[in-house]
């Protein structure tokens, strides 16, 4: 298979252990697909869904990433680590847990838009490093807060020490620094102990295909019959059909005289296909390509 016969989304249900970066290299090697890209990185020790965008598709890779994100997590108390997971060493340890009410009473504060800091064991970078490189090199990165956006944050069940939470979020939310903050509030510490992804956009994990599926596929050069259409990237977009000369002007950068053209639009062809990706133009009197995806 090359890039020239595979154009769409590939849905996993990650494992925990691997990277994401595992996943992609899995389908590149062994499903013969040099171009492949994903929705945003799971942590080795998370689960759940990961969108790859294969051959063409990896064009939209930006668009997916961007895409607000759903989750199941586990935060226990008592208990505080470098890298706010369980993965990390021990900084602190408390041994306490929160009552239930102190729980939902802090749970407020994140809920809605407000600033977050990531944590120091990230990829974000300071002056061209990333954070990770320099708290392993035994250094204290002091990183910017960011502005994120939870929509959804439902308590699930609490067991002390452990809380189990419902959260949907924009992209570049860190569920661990959610984690620390949260056991910082309380007073007692906390790190993000299990982390499952159910959500990206609009694929979630009954879309998706799992480990053993995966690899039966690429063993069997089944790999195409799990691909779904790259148009499902882009759910809620507005579309503009697309055939004869407006199909031609498009392949051919040209733009398309419109009524009323405004943001973005998924440009298809007759049969449904995701042919580019049109913007409107500053007066909105013409749609004008913007990635031509099917030359």
């Amino acid at each position: 298979m090359t890039d020239r016969d595979v154009f769409g989304l590939l849905v996993v249900d990650k494992p925990v252990g691997p990277t994401s970066h595992d996943i992609v290299d899995q389908v590149r090697a062994k499903g013969g697909v040099r171009k492949v890209g994903h929705s945003g990185t799971l942590d080795p020790a998370a689960s759940g869904v990961l969108v790859l965008c294969l051959g063409r598709a990896t064009r939209l890779s930006e668009y997916l990433t961007a895409s607000d994100k759903s989750y199941e997590a586990l935060i226990r108390f008592g208990l505080e680590t470098d890298t706010y997971d369980a993965d990390g060493k021990t900084v602190s340890q408390s041994g306490r847990s929160p009552s239930r009410a102190e729980v939902e009473a802090a749970l407020a504060a994140y809920r809605g838009t407000f600033d977050q800091i990531p944590p120091a064991y990230s990829a974000v970078k300071r002056g061209g490093t990333k954070a990770y490189e320099l708290a392993r090199a035994g250094q204290s990165p002091e990183l910017a807060p960011r502005q994120v956006t939870v929509s959804t944050l439902a308590l699930v069940d609490y067991q002390p020490p452990d809380l189990r939470l419902s959260i949907r979020c924009s992209s570049g939310t860190y569920i661990r620094s959610l984690a620390y903050d949260l056991g910082r509030d309380v007073g007692t510490g906390a790190h993000l102990a299990g982390l499952r992804r159910t959500a990206v956009g609009a694929f979630d994990l009954g879309m998706a295909v799992s480990p053993d599926e995966l690899e039966a596929a690429l063993a069997h050069g089944g790999l195409n019959k799990l691909v779904r259409s790259p148009a499902e990237a882009l759910a809620g977009w507005p579309v503009v059909q697309l055939d004869g000369e407006r199909l031609a002007k498009v392949r051919h950068g040209q733009k398309l005289p419109a009524e009323s053209a405004e943001g973005m639009a998924m440009g298809l062809d007759a049969s449904g296909q995701l042919v580019a990706l049109l913007e409107a133009a500053a007066d909105g009197t013409a749609w004008l390509p913007k990635k031509v995806l099917l030359p």
